[in-house]
């Protein structure tokens, strides 16, 4: 049976075969984190040790978006799936439990109406034509909506836009704070807001702060984004559940192989806080991009295309 990758962990520490096994996957897993080439002998005996662990709940584990001590999960999981890095960045297995499901993402309007219906909604009038503004006010009704909020906006307007450059990492981990620990009800609202105006379309491009989350002062190139991403745990884990979630099939009539697109929408959701922060291209529609180009690629032009085509040409997303 599937189990949370940390107690899979700690049941194989406890047997000196299994604890043995996982000892040499960690090593395989570091010399790949430091990219230290391994040769053929190695190689064999890290692929042996994978096969090793047979069905242990070890090789079966996955973990929760939610969870406590997600990183050291995470963790767990790429040191035994180590091979599955291996190559390009075709990360075809998520490390995630349980995708969105389509229903739950449709039902929580009334819960929120009802929410509102007991509140002063003066704040409210007028957002009838900027539903960004009125997701925002809808936040506000939430001390843990607002609070998070508040505190990644903090965090990534400080130095934004002048000569100091703002602390994106800090900035990027008040984003995923804010994703994971507000409820989807509130964040998916402020996000995926309709717009059918400008400044409605500005406020929602705006959301996550692009100044300091998304630009750099210029363009890098995307295998240098997927770089980064690949050497984090986090951030690998995100782009293996956006690639399995938002895989598109041309033949499919939803654009998607898996047919769920509440599953694709909380795994781009995912992406934001992350070296691999996508965002809104413009004000005027709901195109999103990387923040990254694929001049100068080289010969490996054709893979810096396939990363930009994941956000930009998705016909799933």
């Amino acid at each position: 049976p599937r189990s949370d990758c940390i107690a899979a962990e700690q049941l194989c520490l406890s047997d000196s075969t299994c604890n043995a096994t996982y000892r040499t996957l960690e090593h395989c897993a570091l010399a790949k984190t430091r990219v230290l080439p391994l040769d053929h002998n190695s190689r064999v005996r890290c692929l042996n040790a994978e096969l090793d662990l047979g069905n242990s709940s070890l090789l079966h584990c996955k973990c929760q978006r939610r969870m406590k001590r997600q990183e050291h999960c995470l963790r767990v999981f790429w040191t035994v799936h180590a091979s599955l890095a291996d190559g390009y960045f075709n990360l075809e297995t998520s490390p995630y439990e349980n995708p969105a499901n389509e229903e739950h993402w449709k039902t929580d309007y009334n819960k929120l109406a009802a929410v509102l219906s007991g509140k002063d909604c003066s704040q409210l009038s007028g957002d009838a034509t900027n539903p960004c503004l009125k997701a925002t006010h809808v936040c506000n009704l939430s001390k843990k909506c607002v609070r998070h909020r508040t505190d990644y906006a903090s965090i990534c307007t400080r130095g934004a836009g002048s000569e100091d450059m703002c602390d994106r990492r800090k900035c990027h981990r008040g984003l995923r704070n804010f994703f994971e620990k507000v409820p989807e009800d509130f964040t998916k609202r402020i996000l995926f807001c309709p717009c059918q105006d400008e400044i409605c379309g500005e406020r929602r491009r705006k959301t996550i702060v692009p100044e300091c989350s998304f630009h750099y002062n210029t363009k890098p190139n995307c295998l240098w984004l997927l770089d980064s991403c690949l050497e984090d745990h986090i951030c690998k884990s995100r782009l293996a559940d956006f690639q399995q979630n938002c895989q598109p099939a041309d033949m499919s009539p939803d654009g998607c192989s898996q047919h769920n697109h509440a599953a694709c929408l909380q795994a781009y959701m995912g992406m934001i806080g992350t070296p691999m922060t996508p965002n809104y291209i413009s004000n005027s529609s709901v195109d999103v991009s990387l923040w990254c180009t694929c001049e100068s690629s080289g010969n490996q032009k054709e893979k810096c295309d396939q990363i930009l085509g994941m956000f930009e040409s998705n016909k799933c997303l």
